[in-house]
């Protein structure tokens, strides 16, 4: 099964400017990456966690943020993360618009070209 078959796509709200998805891991295989290493070059990305517990690795440094935690990473930094626990884990993504129409390329599994979808949404799969 690939990483973006895993997550359940819950309620989603988008305007011009940003884009929040509520979204879950189920937490079958922790620590296994949700999305690989890769950078965006022009926009900041967000997680607020509800449930569970999410692993990041920004830059050179790894992170856990647990329910009621949050985490930005700044445009141009790269980052991956992955549901760190054995258990579903429920987690806010705020995001640009840019940055939800990649995800929803990815996410429809049409494609297989992934350094080139990243590309076309200003962004760098580096793993």
């Amino acid at each position: 099964m690939e990483w973006w078959q895993r997550l359940r796509v819950g309620d989603v709200i988008v305007c011009d400017s940003f884009v929040v998805a509520d979204w879950t891991d189920p937490g079958t295989e922790p620590g296994r990456p949700i999305a690989g290493l890769h950078l965006h070059r022009s926009d900041d990305e967000a997680w607020f966690v509800l449930s569970g517990r999410l692993g990041f690795r920004v830059g050179e440094g790894e992170r856990e943020v647990a329910a009621g935690e949050s985490i930005l990473v700044p445009r141009g930094t790269p980052h991956s993360f992955w549901n760190a626990v054995a258990e579903p884990t429920r987690y806010l993504l705020v995001m640009t618009p840019r940055l939800h129409h990649l995800i929803e390329v990815l996410h429809a599994g049409d494609r297989e070209d992934f350094a080139r979808i990243f590309e076309e949404h200003d962004s760098e799969l580096l793993s």
